[in-house]
């Protein structure tokens, strides 16, 4: 959704809706965007006979197309014949719909819209965007609580306002269908995914040589693909409305490719959201860097700022959050206590056990441990901490720093060492699997108490930091829990890992999701520890290792305890022991581990974010905090405080910006969706029944059925190909109104496969494995309103208004007016209606659905016949353009002064900044402060121009829209 937006020799205006002239045919603007060096690109439709509902692209630009606004004093008025004045309600209507939102309008338009339980602190993040100069924003929101869809939210409201019509989203490959999969269902918000199989399908879609970031407007990719310097240069080249990057803390490390990405893709757009949970790796200035992503002017010095800079720009709440806790409790079971499940060594275990304590952590003999080189002292617990997830993953370490030594320019100088590693991995290779405590504990908690088998539907996520462990139970596992049938069945326990496609990945996420699919056992590292839902068929996990990190455990639990979980989470983890343990002296997995899968659920009962307690905000820190406390004999309570000890509490605490909780109600003649749609169809196909085989579901009569024509198949060919074709959506549409049923079809979709066998569902359900609803949400957004209100628009003849009938006492022009800026935003916008024009004296009502709703003009009106004079009518346009033009004017002073003082403020804030950021590099010199004064002023040039072009230029808008004349006999005498 586009706006007005001011063409390339300044003498003209365009705004989607409005129609005009080019190459000798009529056309109906329906995008509107301003390009670099070729002037105002217009996307429109061919209104005219010969180019009728073609689409076409044109740059109005003296040296490329000549582009002609038909003159509103020009409009041509004809009287409404169709039945209950449906045409003229229609196209008003879809002219409304067409129109974005101001640029000051701050409430939310779209809340309630979507196929999403409506929470209060959902919202909150596209509140906080909205009011920014650019809706740039940080959510920060801990694990659980529905990013995603307060990213959807946000996107609706820039969709709505004509500043989301390009967007990019980045996310990690594995939940790139997932994201996608969330915004279409619940938002209709349709993205073309570039994974590796989509771009192959792409390139045989699109001409040779186009960049594919131009060619769709909406987009999903992974951070892996996109990272790539192959894109760099199509990347460039592209501006967008709108970029969201999902688990945004991967961009924070200066210097790395995914920074690079995001020091690439900040400035190429007008919005930016970024998403995570953990967006804080304890660095001060990456911190800086991070935010400063969204606005270069916040502070002059990354490295020194206080929290009150920053404010606007992040939103942070937790489950335990007073305005989430009130709302969610419904929706999200409370997970049971953690359950730590003691394994005894075994005798071949214990043996690996007394080598690595006797010769590598505590020499007996006074001997040194056997360690040399680079991580000497940390080493002997990289060693323990392999075996306290698998014999076949100290194996595996073993090898690797064998390997190491070998390479090495002087191997002998570690001859001892090497000689330890040996003896290390020959006793490592007599511990079997099927004797090894903690391989025996897994099956019998998955058969005998969580019940995982055959002929069980339940399902389980198993978490290990090392693949070798993971391999070892991939191998093991389906035979020891009676997945075999004569021959294996490997669809019931799988491995998600990152050596894995970007397609296998999205597959295996998506099958857990399905209660049809096989899975039964995800086996997983932490690559599914961030950003995954897991939860949709499973309340059980099991660390099979536990990672010696309270952010880790955070995120791995967060995958099945989550907001929409229904069952209460059961997470359990396996700790391997020493035989005869010292109480005084514990093995590490009962003084460590435990204690950590411990602390973060006393912390995610009570603070609700476990990577304040050691206040380092990374993951591998805090491993190394912990062995390095370990290695200097340090108490656990020592290495782990009860209290926090976080310096960043104050920046990541729970914050919520203070806003405007009243939401804004779009004006609409129609009074649902539904009725907008059905007079559309009827409109525009005459007899949809016959035409396009338009049906309510005789057996769903919640559900509306039709054939969709070329221009809206076109439309939904981004959607993935396995769910057009498994859903036969491009020959017959499935579409309701109904939130409930949509929501019953969508669960339906995950839980097809679970009733195979109870005779409870279709041979065609059968075979459906996606997990795509077979029935779509209309949405007020949703490609198919998109498509009837152009089809709607188009209908109406060149630069004509419809009469209308009604029941007034004088004629009452129907009038739209608008202010944009340079970037083509509405700055001020009314729907106006005028009256006393034969009087001289011009009256306005602003409230134009107010002036249709009093005047009779709703379904089943009478449309009585026009009695008047029309040519005397037809003189009276160019005074109501004229009119239109002076009350914009005076509108102008009382609407823009929020956008005004908003630019002001923002005027002030830049000359703040640039005076502290060169106070910052005065003591430097050379290269180092040209850099500094390079960067200041660049940056201060581009807000400088930022800011001119969100204020508002050249001259109003207007558009008559129509006229209601009153029947014969009701008009006022004298008017």
């Amino acid at each position: 959704m586009t706006t007005a937006v001011e063409g390339a020799a300044g003498a003209a205006k365009f705004a989607p809706g409005m129609q005009v002239r080019a190459r000798d045919e009529d056309w109906l603007i329906v995008e509107v965007s301003e390009t670099a060096k070729d002037g105002t690109r217009l996307d429109v439709r061919g209104t005219s006979p010969l180019v009728r509902d073609q689409r076409a692209v044109f740059f109005a630009h003296p040296d490329l197309d000549q582009v002609t606004p038909l003159r509103p004093e020009d409009t041509e008025l004809r009287v409404d014949d169709s039945p209950e004045c449906r045409r003229s309600r229609l196209f008003i209507d879809a002219l409304i719909r067409k129109t974005p939102l101001p640029l000051s309008e701050q409430r939310l338009a779209t809340v309630g819209t979507h196929l999403v339980d409506d929470l209060t602190y959902q919202r909150e993040p596209a509140k906080a965007a909205l009011r920014g100069l650019r809706p740039r924003l940080l959510i920060a929101d801990a694990v659980g609580l529905g990013k995603t869809l307060e990213v959807g939210l946000l996107l609706s409201e820039l969709i709505r306002r004509g500043r989301g019509e390009r967007i990019l989203v980045v996310t990690p490959k594995h939940i790139l269908e997932q994201f996608q999969h969330e915004l279409w269902t619940r938002f209709a918000i349709p993205l073309v995914r570039l994974d590796s199989a989509g771009i192959e399908q792409i390139k045989q879609r699109i001409p040779a040589g186009r960049n594919p970031f131009s060619y769709y407007k909406r987009a999903i990719i992974s951070i892996d693909t996109l990272r790539s310097d192959r894109w760099r240069s199509h990347l460039m080249q592209v501006n967008w409305d709108a970029v969201v990057i999902d688990e945004s803390h991967k961009l924070i490390n200066t210097g790395t490719k995914n920074n690079r990405l995001a020091q690439l893709l900040a400035p190429k757009t007008d919005a930016l959201i970024l998403a995570s949970a953990t967006p804080h790796n304890g660095d001060r200035a990456s911190f800086g860097e991070l935010l400063s992503l969204l606005d270069p002017t916040a502070i002059p010095d990354t490295s020194d700022y206080d929290e009150k800079q920053l404010e606007h720009l992040y939103i942070r709440r937790h489950k335990m959050s007073p305005d989430v806790s009130a709302e969610i409790g419904h929706k999200w079971a409370t997970r049971k206590k953690p359950m730590s499940i003691e394994c005894t060594a075994s005798a071949a275990e214990q043996h690996v056990f007394d080598e690595l304590y006797n010769v590598w952590i505590n020499p007996q003999n006074g001997q040194p441990a056997p360690v040399t080189g680079k991580g000497a002292r940390l080493f002997p617990y990289t060693l323990l901490k392999a075996f306290l997830s698998s014999h076949e993953a100290l194996a595996e370490t073993v090898q690797n720093r064998i390997d190491s030594i070998d390479g090495s320019r002087n191997p002998q100088e570690r001859a001892r060492e090497r000689a330890a590693l040996v003896t290390l991995g020959k006793l490592a290779a007599e511990v079997k699997v099927e004797q090894a405590s903690k391989f025996q504990q897994l099956v019998n908690e998955l058969k005998n108490t969580i019940r995982v088998g055959p002929h069980s539907d339940t399902r389980v996520v198993i978490f290990s930091e090392r693949r070798a462990t993971l391999r070892m139970l991939q191998d093991a596992l389906p035979a020891a829990l009676g997945f075999t049938q004569g021959t294996k069945l490997t669809g019931a326990v799988r491995q998600l890992h990152g050596g894995l496609s970007d397609d296998e990945q999205q597959r295996i996420v998506k099958d857990f999701s399905l209660a049809g699919s096989e899975l039964r056992v995800l086996l997983t590292g932490d690559i599914a520890a961030e950003g995954v839902n897991l939860h949709r068929q499973c309340h059980q996990m099991i660390h099979y290792d536990l990672p010696w990190s309270l952010i880790t455990i955070e995120q791995r639990n967060g995958r099945i305890d989550r907001y929409g979980q229904q069952h209460s989470p059961e997470i359990r983890a396996l700790l391997l022991l020493l035989q005869n343990e010292n109480p005084d002296d514990p093995s590490a997995d009962r003084k460590v581990s435990k204690r950590l899968l411990e602390r973060e659920d006393e912390v995610h009962r009570t603070l609700g974010e476990a990577a304040s307690i050691l206040g380092l905000r990374d993951e591998e820190a805090e491993r190394t905090a912990i062995m390095e406390g370990l290695a200097s004999g340090a108490s656990f309570d020592t290495v782990l405080p009860d209290e926090t000890s976080d310096p960043f509490e104050l920046f990541m605490a729970e914050h919520t910006p203070a806003g405007d909780a009243e939401d804004y109600r779009v004006p609409q003649l129609f009074a649902s969706t539904r009725a907008f749609v059905e007079e559309a169809l009827a409109e525009v196909y005459g007899n949809p029944e016959q035409k396009i085989d338009k049906r309510w579901d005789p057996d769903h009569p919640e559900m509306l059925v039709f054939t969709p024509d070329r221009e809206l198949q076109r439309r939904l060919l981004v959607l993935p190909k396995s769910y057009l074709d498994e859903r036969g959506v491009l020959e017959q549409l499935r579409l309701t109104f109904d939130a409930g049923f949509a929501q019953q079809r969508l669960d339906r979709a995950r839980e097809l496969s679970g009733n195979r066998n109870k005779g409870a569902i279709t041979k065609q359900e059968r075979t459906e494995t996606s997990g795509w609803p077979d029935v779509s949400y209309l949405t007020d957004q949703h490609p198919v309103v998109e498509w009837l209100t152009d089809k709607v628009l188009v209908r109406l003849a060149r630069n004509t208004a419809p009469v209308i009938t009604a029941q007034v006492t004088q004629p009452v022009f129907l009038m739209q007016g608008m202010y944009s800026n340079a970037k083509g935003h509405p700055t001020v916008l009314a729907w106006s209606c005028v009256t006393g024009l034969d009087t001289g004296t011009p009256r306005f009502d602003d409230d134009l659905v107010g002036v249709l709703e009093r005047a009779g003009v709703k379904p089943k009106m009478l449309n009585r016949p026009f009695t008047g004079d029309l040519t005397a009518l037809q003189a009276l346009v160019p005074a109501a353009v004229q009119a239109m033009r002076a009350h914009m004017a005076q509108l102008q002073a009382v609407q823009e002064e929020p956008l005004v003082e908003q630019l002001d403020e923002y005027e002030k804030r830049l000359t703040a900044w640039r005076i502290a950021s060169e106070s910052t590099y005065e003591q430097a010199t050379g290269v180092r402060r040209r850099h500094a004064e390079q960067r200041v002023q660049k940056t201060a040039i581009e807000v400088e121009q930022l800011i001119e072009q969100l204020a508002t230029q050249g001259e109003s808008m207007v558009r008559l829209i129509g006229v209601l004349v009153p029947a014969a006999g009701t008009e006022q005498k004298g008017a």
